[in-house]
This record gives C-alpha cells, structure tokens and sequence, in this order.
C-alpha cells in the first residue's frame, strides 16, 4: 500500500537578525521545508503568521519592538491560529526564564541557536506531526529552575485529582523527561497504550502538547528537582 502523501511542512523564521534567518531557511529549504516567510520583530510575525498560516513558526524570543514572548503569546491565544500554528523558541541562552513563559503560554518547545542542521531539521518535523520537542536535559533543568518562582510568574493552573493512578504515574515519568518507547518500557505496557494515556492526561488538563504537561508536573510538585524519572513517588 502506497504511504499518503504528506505535504512539506510551512516555516515561518522570526528573527532580527537578517544573516540567523538566511542561515535557517538554506537549513531547512535544502531537506524539503518550504520556508514560507520570515518577520524581523514580534509584530511582523503575528501578521505574517496571519497571512500565511504556516505549520511551524521558528520564534526568537529576543526581538526589538515586540519580542517574541508577546508575539508567541498572542498567535497562540487567537482561535484563528492556535489550531494550525506551532511555535518553536529560538533562544542564545539554554536557561532563559523567558524561555519557561513562552512554555506556559503554549510554546511546543524550544532550540538554542548553535543548533545542528540535523537537529533543527527533525524538531520543525517533530512539531509540525503535533509532538513537542522535548529535549530532557535542557527542558528539564529550564523547568526545574523556573518552575517554583514568585506569584507574578505565569502559571497553568490545573488540578491533578481527575488523573488516575496510572495517569499520574505516566505523567511523573513523563516529566522526568522519558520517551513514550522508555514509558513503555518502564511500565511494561505498550507504545500504544502509553500513547492514549499521555493523549488523555492533556485531554483532562486541557494541555496543549507534552511540553505543557512538563511545566504542570513541576508546577503542582508531583515531580520536584532532581528527583530521577524511575521514581515516581
């Protein structure tokens, strides 16, 4: 049987700097991405994601302007563009609290700018397919620094009693950064199965994508800093 055809994914690159987004779109134009446009501040990007709909916005968060926090805040909060545009942070810094906002405010993950070809490549993939790049040894120390701050840091604000004790338990390994095959693995079940607990954990949460249910993890203190992903309790 023939594979369904599966369009190129649509890139949006938002950055300020004219040589980081020539650099992204050769990167990305020469596996088959089609870079539909590129906007130089947060302004340009929320009109540009408008007009354009792309599948996939590579954002920098450090724009003169508006930056690309705000800019992230808005496009996923407009019904006309939160169901089709994902966003993916570009950041120097791989512990940036505004990094941690962008997260919270729907965000599917997050790349440093030194970031292979490869790498870059596979996340707009990744995320375009509607998974979240989740790289553990950054996102988790992002998180785990973050995650505990003082009451005017946005927050998700969701209740775990409506979770299951099996939810609970694919949720805490799921924070502590392991693969829905290491999920698996670790609770004898199989990816399939692991796959519906994880869809239904961000179905009662009203979660966005696996990165969201990170950041609630930490925020509510079911998994807490430095506590390894084989212990769940």
């Amino acid at each position: 049987m023939t594979a369904p055809f599966v369009p190129a994914p649509r890139v949006l690159i938002a950055d300020d700097q004219a040589l980081v987004r020539t650099g992204f779109a050769m990167i990305l134009a020469a596996d088959g991405i089609d870079v539909v446009g590129e906007a130089a501040d947060g302004g340009e990007a929320i009109a540009a994601v408008r007009r354009l709909h792309p599948d996939v916005v590579l954002m920098d968060i450090r724009m003169p302007a508006m930056d690309g926090l705000e800019a992230t805040r808005r496009i996923l909060a407009d019904p006309a563009t939160t169901e089709t545009t994902r966003v993916i942070i570009l950041t120097t810094f791989d512990l940036d609290q505004y990094v941690y906002a962008a997260l919270t405010a729907g965000a599917s993950g997050f790349l440093l700018k030194d970031v292979t070809p490869d790498h870059l490549v596979h996340a707009v993939r990744l995320v375009r397919r509607g998974d979240a790049m989740l790289a553990p040894a950054i996102t988790r120390r992002l998180i785990q620094r973050f995650a505990r701050t003082g009451p005017d840091h946005p927050r998700l604000h969701r209740d775990l009693a409506g979770l299951t004790p099996r939810e609970l338990e694919v949720l805490t390994l799921l924070a502590g950064g392991l693969s829905n095959a290491e999920l698996a693995g670790s609770l004898f079940l199989s990816e399939a199965t692991v796959k519906t607990h994880v869809t239904r954990i961000l179905t009662k949460l009203g979660l966005r994508d696996r990165v969201q249910a990170v950041v609630v993890a930490y925020e509510t203190g079911l998994i807490t800093p430095g506590q390894k992903p084989d212990q769940p309790y």
